[in-house]
Protein backbone atom coordinates (compact mmCIF):
# COMPACT_ATOMS: atom_id res chain seq x y z
CA UNK A 1 0.00 0.00 0.00
CA UNK A 2 1.73 3.35 -1.26
CA UNK A 3 1.85 6.31 1.45
CA UNK A 4 1.41 9.62 0.11
CA UNK A 5 4.34 11.68 0.83
CA UNK A 6 3.40 15.45 1.73
CA UNK A 7 5.27 17.67 0.02
CA UNK A 8 7.68 19.64 1.78
CA UNK A 9 8.62 23.48 1.53
CA UNK A 10 13.14 23.84 1.53
CA UNK A 11 14.32 25.07 4.60
CA UNK A 12 15.70 28.01 2.82
CA UNK A 13 11.74 29.44 1.60
CA UNK A 14 11.17 28.68 5.20
CA UNK A 15 13.61 30.88 6.64
CA UNK A 16 13.09 33.58 4.21
CA UNK A 17 9.12 33.80 4.79
CA UNK A 18 10.11 34.25 8.36
CA UNK A 19 12.51 36.86 7.45
CA UNK A 20 9.90 38.64 5.46
CA UNK A 21 7.45 37.99 8.51
CA UNK A 22 10.14 39.84 10.87
CA UNK A 23 10.52 43.06 8.50
CA UNK A 24 7.12 43.09 7.87
CA UNK A 25 6.11 43.40 11.57
CA UNK A 26 9.67 45.79 12.55
CA UNK A 27 7.77 48.16 9.70
CA UNK A 28 4.35 48.27 10.94
CA UNK A 29 6.18 48.87 14.35
CA UNK A 30 7.95 51.80 12.89
CA UNK A 31 5.02 52.77 11.50
CA UNK A 32 2.75 53.11 14.39
CA UNK A 33 5.10 54.77 16.48
CA UNK A 34 6.29 57.64 14.08
CA UNK A 35 1.99 58.08 14.26
CA UNK A 36 1.78 58.07 17.95
CA UNK A 37 4.70 60.67 17.94
CA UNK A 38 2.96 62.99 15.76
CA UNK A 39 -0.02 62.37 16.91
CA UNK A 40 1.86 63.21 20.81
CA UNK A 41 3.10 66.37 19.33
CA UNK A 42 0.06 67.50 17.45
CA UNK A 43 -1.95 66.91 20.78
CA UNK A 44 0.61 68.97 22.84
CA UNK A 45 0.65 71.63 20.09
CA UNK A 46 -3.11 71.70 20.66
CA UNK A 47 -3.23 71.97 24.35
CA UNK A 48 0.09 74.71 24.69
CA UNK A 49 -1.92 76.65 21.76
CA UNK A 50 -5.35 76.61 23.80
CA UNK A 51 -3.55 77.50 27.24
CA UNK A 52 -0.11 78.87 27.39
CA UNK A 53 0.09 80.47 24.15
CA UNK A 54 -3.60 80.96 23.49
CA UNK A 55 -3.81 85.01 21.98
CA UNK A 56 -5.37 87.96 24.07
CA UNK A 57 -6.25 90.68 22.90
CA UNK A 58 -3.96 93.75 23.26
CA UNK A 59 -5.16 96.12 26.07
CA UNK A 60 -4.67 100.28 24.91
CA UNK A 61 -5.20 102.75 27.42
CA UNK A 62 -5.06 106.37 26.50
CA UNK A 63 -2.94 107.98 29.62
CA UNK A 64 -3.37 111.77 28.98
CA UNK A 65 -4.36 114.27 26.60
CA UNK A 66 -2.78 117.70 27.18
CA UNK A 67 -2.58 121.09 25.02
CA UNK A 68 0.74 121.81 24.14
CA UNK A 69 -0.07 125.19 21.92
CA UNK A 70 -3.06 126.69 21.38
CA UNK A 71 -3.46 130.17 19.66
CA UNK A 72 -7.07 130.86 18.36
CA UNK A 73 -8.14 134.54 16.87
CA UNK A 74 -11.34 135.24 15.76
CA UNK A 75 -12.19 138.24 12.52
CA UNK A 76 -16.38 139.40 12.81
CA UNK A 77 -15.98 140.67 9.24
CA UNK A 78 -16.38 138.26 7.62
CA UNK A 79 -16.08 135.90 10.27
CA UNK A 80 -13.31 134.26 10.33
CA UNK A 81 -11.26 131.79 12.99
CA UNK A 82 -7.97 130.97 13.20
CA UNK A 83 -6.55 128.39 14.68
CA UNK A 84 -3.47 126.42 15.99
CA UNK A 85 -3.65 124.06 18.44
CA UNK A 86 -1.54 121.25 19.43
CA UNK A 87 -2.30 118.25 21.33
CA UNK A 88 -0.33 115.73 23.42
CA UNK A 89 -1.31 112.23 23.28
CA UNK A 90 0.12 109.98 25.63
CA UNK A 91 -1.20 106.08 24.87
CA UNK A 92 -0.40 102.64 26.42
CA UNK A 93 -0.85 99.41 24.11
CA UNK A 94 -0.21 96.40 26.34
CA UNK A 95 0.63 92.60 25.16
CA UNK A 96 -0.74 89.87 27.18
CA UNK A 97 0.62 87.41 25.16
CA UNK A 98 3.56 85.06 25.64
CA UNK A 99 5.02 85.89 21.99
CA UNK A 100 5.74 89.41 20.17
CA UNK A 101 3.40 91.31 18.37
CA UNK A 102 4.31 93.40 15.41
CA UNK A 103 2.16 96.26 13.89
CA UNK A 104 2.21 97.81 10.62
CA UNK A 105 2.60 101.67 10.14
CA UNK A 106 -0.59 103.72 10.71
CA UNK A 107 -1.50 106.94 12.35
CA UNK A 108 -3.13 109.00 15.25
CA UNK A 109 -5.94 111.22 14.09
CA UNK A 110 -7.53 114.77 14.91
CA UNK A 111 -11.16 114.76 14.27
CA UNK A 112 -13.74 117.69 14.60
CA UNK A 113 -17.10 117.14 14.06
CA UNK A 114 -15.95 113.72 12.13
CA UNK A 115 -14.01 115.70 9.84
CA UNK A 116 -9.81 115.00 10.01
CA UNK A 117 -8.63 118.27 10.81
CA UNK A 118 -4.93 116.49 11.49
CA UNK A 119 -3.31 113.54 11.65
CA UNK A 120 -0.17 112.47 12.90
CA UNK A 121 2.13 109.43 11.96
CA UNK A 122 2.89 105.87 13.68
CA UNK A 123 5.79 104.23 12.43
CA UNK A 124 5.52 99.98 12.57
CA UNK A 125 7.43 98.08 15.59
CA UNK A 126 7.05 95.52 17.93
CA UNK A 127 5.92 94.67 21.97
CA UNK A 128 7.52 91.78 22.81
CA UNK A 129 5.72 89.96 25.25
CA UNK A 130 3.88 90.39 28.34
CA UNK A 131 5.16 94.08 27.78
CA UNK A 132 3.86 97.69 27.33
CA UNK A 133 4.46 100.08 24.81
CA UNK A 134 4.30 103.85 25.52
CA UNK A 135 3.47 105.91 22.17
CA UNK A 136 4.12 109.62 23.34
CA UNK A 137 2.50 111.72 19.88
CA UNK A 138 1.65 115.53 18.95
CA UNK A 139 -1.78 116.00 17.22
CA UNK A 140 -1.54 119.67 15.37
CA UNK A 141 -4.25 120.85 13.72
CA UNK A 142 -4.42 121.62 10.10
CA UNK A 143 -6.00 124.82 10.22
CA UNK A 144 -6.75 125.12 6.41
CA UNK A 145 -9.38 122.40 6.72
CA UNK A 146 -11.10 124.28 9.07
CA UNK A 147 -11.77 127.44 6.88
CA UNK A 148 -14.99 126.03 4.87
CA UNK A 149 -16.18 125.17 8.63
CA UNK A 150 -18.55 127.30 9.79
CA UNK A 151 -19.65 125.59 12.94
CA UNK A 152 -16.30 126.34 14.31
CA UNK A 153 -16.67 130.11 14.22
CA UNK A 154 -19.89 129.72 16.53
CA UNK A 155 -18.19 127.10 18.90
CA UNK A 156 -15.17 129.10 19.30
CA UNK A 157 -17.37 132.49 20.36
CA UNK A 158 -19.23 130.10 22.99
CA UNK A 159 -15.86 129.43 24.36
CA UNK A 160 -15.59 125.16 24.03
CA UNK A 161 -14.48 123.52 20.77
CA UNK A 162 -15.65 119.71 20.86
CA UNK A 163 -12.77 117.46 19.07
CA UNK A 164 -11.98 113.82 19.49
CA UNK A 165 -8.73 111.84 18.86
CA UNK A 166 -9.06 108.28 16.63
CA UNK A 167 -6.01 105.94 17.01
CA UNK A 168 -5.93 102.25 15.40
CA UNK A 169 -3.22 99.52 15.59
CA UNK A 170 -3.11 96.57 13.89
CA UNK A 171 -0.22 93.96 13.90
CA UNK A 172 -0.01 90.36 14.18
CA UNK A 173 1.02 87.44 16.68
CA UNK A 174 3.04 84.23 15.43
CA UNK A 175 2.09 81.60 17.61
CA UNK A 176 4.49 78.68 18.55
CA UNK A 177 6.47 79.72 14.83
CA UNK A 178 3.60 78.36 13.13
CA UNK A 179 0.33 80.57 13.36
CA UNK A 180 -0.35 84.01 12.76
CA UNK A 181 -2.98 85.63 14.78
CA UNK A 182 -4.06 89.29 13.43
CA UNK A 183 -4.54 91.73 16.20
CA UNK A 184 -6.30 95.09 16.00
CA UNK A 185 -6.42 97.62 19.34
CA UNK A 186 -8.46 101.37 18.27
CA UNK A 187 -9.10 104.12 20.80
CA UNK A 188 -10.47 107.06 20.72
CA UNK A 189 -10.99 109.83 23.23
CA UNK A 190 -13.81 112.60 23.25
CA UNK A 191 -12.76 116.15 24.65
CA UNK A 192 -14.06 119.75 25.16
CA UNK A 193 -11.27 122.46 24.78
CA UNK A 194 -11.96 125.20 27.48
CA UNK A 195 -11.02 127.94 25.00
CA UNK A 196 -10.76 130.30 27.54
CA UNK A 197 -9.14 128.67 30.28
CA UNK A 198 -6.84 126.54 27.78
CA UNK A 199 -7.77 123.25 28.85
CA UNK A 200 -9.28 120.44 28.36
CA UNK A 201 -12.47 119.32 29.81
CA UNK A 202 -14.97 116.41 30.03
CA UNK A 203 -12.74 113.61 28.37
CA UNK A 204 -14.44 110.36 27.77
CA UNK A 205 -12.13 107.88 26.22
CA UNK A 206 -13.29 104.46 24.51
CA UNK A 207 -11.40 101.61 23.85
CA UNK A 208 -11.75 98.23 21.28
CA UNK A 209 -9.67 95.79 20.81
CA UNK A 210 -10.30 92.55 18.82
CA UNK A 211 -8.51 89.45 17.31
Amino acid sequence: MDVEKKDEQPLTTIIADDKHRRKRKRRRCICLSVIAVIVLLALIILILALTVFKAKKPVTSVNSVAISDFDVSVNLLPPRVSLNISLDLDISIKNPNKVGVKYRNSSAILLYKDKDIGEVPIPAGEIGSDDTKRLNLTLTVFADRLLTNFDVYSDVISGSLPVSTYTKISGKARILNMFNIHITSVSSCDLNIDISNRRISNQTCHYKNRL
